[in-house]
């Protein structure tokens, strides 16, 4: 992938108004100094989604979505990274500058590309020659718009249809072999992958051809489906087919279908269910359940309701769970024995389907439903075996309101976790009333108040010089405020927005979108000296910190003379502390 300098990214945030550019696809509404609207990420009546111009940032209150301009569009428009950043630097009327070997992998990459594009041009005209493809798809009632739409296409019969059209010199080739288009025998014969099969172009997130899946037309041909192997630009655990047409049809897409072939898309598509897509190939893997859920808030898996199916279904819970924040939501449409999707939109029709999908196992259900299979919850012991079996699996969903709701199931089921009543029966009403009373909201301790100074105005840091005494303090959060330190110093003139998004993966992202969030009062000059008042407390706490172990070990055993001078060093340093206060 190509590098972008992190310096190039600060610059485009900051050329970029983010005010502007959600403001293109969502109504905002001027709230003072930020922008508000109804998130365009989760329903909801009242506004909780606001935009700062100065921090270059946006933040849902509700369902926590957060972000740069980059982020937005890869959310809001689906586009990958390096895509956002392109339409941002156009509007700004600069070029993304990528490295020398960055460029070389463009231009293989594209040679790729222009291999398969040719590939699935040669498909789309061996079709419609070929009476027999033709027929196929008549007889399975697909319309010329969907075949249109999917770009369906036939490779002929015979071992180099595809070879001769386009394998005309040595280069070429070598190019339709790492597309994954050849295959070659034990004697060293090269020869077309598919043959006699209807072919199936899949698409990237841009809507690239990036490889095929073949399906027979003579079923005892087999295998019955054929994909692409491996290759630099198809992983079949990162895609999904059909993934590209449901873009094309929703701006917003309420809900993702995943089946497990390509013609129960096609099928469900005919009949007007246009937001299925399909593995290719494998189980869902966590790569999948990301890509689903960047799509869509909703998502159900269909599979056979026999012991296969409910293994694929088990292996999709898996990559789910970890993946479960707030707002999303999985179900499970097992189907009678002998149906596919492809047979029961033919016989219900896209409101039948539609209404087996109402019906659809949530996740919760088919996750406490498999652990107690075999469960006797009625003993002691079977409720502590579920119990084991559930807690590795509940620790994986992200904080929030779900993950609390199915640690409260398991309780509800086993009795695990809930609170032992209190034997003393009788509360005496003064000691009630205080036990009743809220406690008071703890202060906000000097390395969260220097963090949260931070994060509203980055370039704070700059009076701080390296080494940074307070870095040795050991309390919570100061590891992370000198992360945020080093990277502001290296990014003078990174944003909030920026910022954030450098934090992305880190655990306490959490906290930091909270702390971004807020509004502290006061202008540039109190804010400065409020942080570097708190960071002079830290100091001084490191201070006391380092006396305490000198003093602890000089009791214990004795110092070196070089720590005997730091003792003396820092005693001193004290006393002129206290004489300044």
């Amino acid at each position: 992938m190509a590098r972008i300098p992190d310096g190039f990214i600060d610059d485009l945030l900051a050329r970029t108004d983010i005010v502007e550019v959600i403001g293109a696809r969502v109504p905002l509404k001027r709230q003072g100094k930020e922008y508000s609207a109804r998130c365009p990420f989760h329903d909801e009546r009242s506004p909780s989604f606001w935009v700062s111009p100065t921090k270059q940032f946006y933040h849902c209150f509700g369902c926590g979505a957060h972000g740069t301009a980059i982020s937005f569009l890869m959310n809001y428009d689906r586009l990958e990274f390096l895509d956002a950043v392109d339409e941002l630097a156009k509007r700004v009327g600069v070029e993304v500058p990528r490295d020398t070997r960055a460029r070389n992998e463009n231009s293989d990459t594209q040679d790729l590309i222009h291999a398969l594009e040719a590939a699935q041009r040669f498909f789309l005209r061996q079709y419609s020659t070929s009476g027999k493809a033709q027929g196929y798809l008549d007889n399975r009632g697909v319309s010329i718009d969907i075949r249109d739409r999917f770009g369906i296409g036939y490779a002929p019969d015979g071992f180099n249809g595809l070879r001769d059209a386009l394998g005309t010199d040595e280069r070429r080739l070598k190019l339709l072999d790492r597309a994954g288009l050849l295959s070659k025998n034990d004697s060293g014969r090269v020869y077309d992958k598919f043959r006699d099969r209807v072919m199936f172009p899949i698409h990237d997130r841009r809507g690239r051809v990036i490889a095929f899946g073949g399906r027979v037309l003579d079923k005892d041909d087999g295998p019955k489906y054929l994909n692409s192997p491996e290759t630099p630009l198809f992983h079949k655990g990162r895609e999904l087919y059909g993934l590209w047409q449901v873009r094309q049809t929703h701006n917003k897409i309420p809900r993702l279908i995943v089946v497990e072939g390509y013609m129960d898309v096609i099928a469900l598509f005919q009949h007007g269910v246009d937001t299925a897509v399909a593995t290719l190939g494998t189980a869902t893997t966590p790569d999948h359940a990301e890509l689903l859920f960047r799509n869509a808030a909703d998502v159900y898996f269909c599979f056979d309701g026999d012991r296969a199916g409910r293994g694929a279904a088990w292996k999709a819970v898996e990559s789910v769970l970890p993946r479960m924040k707030d707002g999303r939501q999985a179900f499970f449409l097992f189907l009678p024995e002998g149906e596919d999707p492809d047979t029961l939109v033919r016989q219900e029709g896209a409101d039948g389907f539609d209404r087996r999908l109402q019906e659809a196992m949530p996740l919760s259900q088919f996750l406490f439903d498999s652990l107690a299979a075999d469960v006797n919850l009625h003993t002691l012991e079977g409720k502590g075996r579920l119990a084991e079996r559930a807690k590795p699996l509940l620790t994986q969903i992200p904080d929030g309101a779900f993950a609390d709701l199915m640690q409260q199931r398991l309780t509800e089921l086993t009795g695990v976790g809930a609170r032992a009543a209190s034997p003393q029966t009788h509360v005496p009403a003064q000691r009630a009333s205080a036990a009743q009373r809220p406690a008071a909201t703890p202060k906000r301790s000097l390395v969260r108040s220097a963090i949260a100074l931070l994060l509203q105005k980055p370039a704070l840091a700059a009076a701080l010089e390296p080494p940074y005494g307070f870095a040795r303090l050991n309390q919570p959060g100061v590891d992370l405020l000198v992360e945020i330190v080093d990277v502001v110093q290296q990014r003078p003139e990174i944003s909030t927005g920026a910022l954030l998004e450098h934090f992305a993966e880190h655990a306490q992202i959490g906290a930091l979108q909270k702390l971004a969030s807020q509004s502290l009062p006061g202008n540039e000059e109190h804010l400065q000296r409020e942080f570097l008042d708190a960071i002079e407390q830290l100091q001084k706490q490191t201070v006391v910190q380092r006396l305490d172990e000198l003093q602890a070990q000089q009791r214990d055993g004795g110092l070196g003379d070089a720590e005997k001078r730091e003792l003396l060093a820092l005693l001193q340093m004290r006393a002129g502390l206290q004489r300044a206060q």
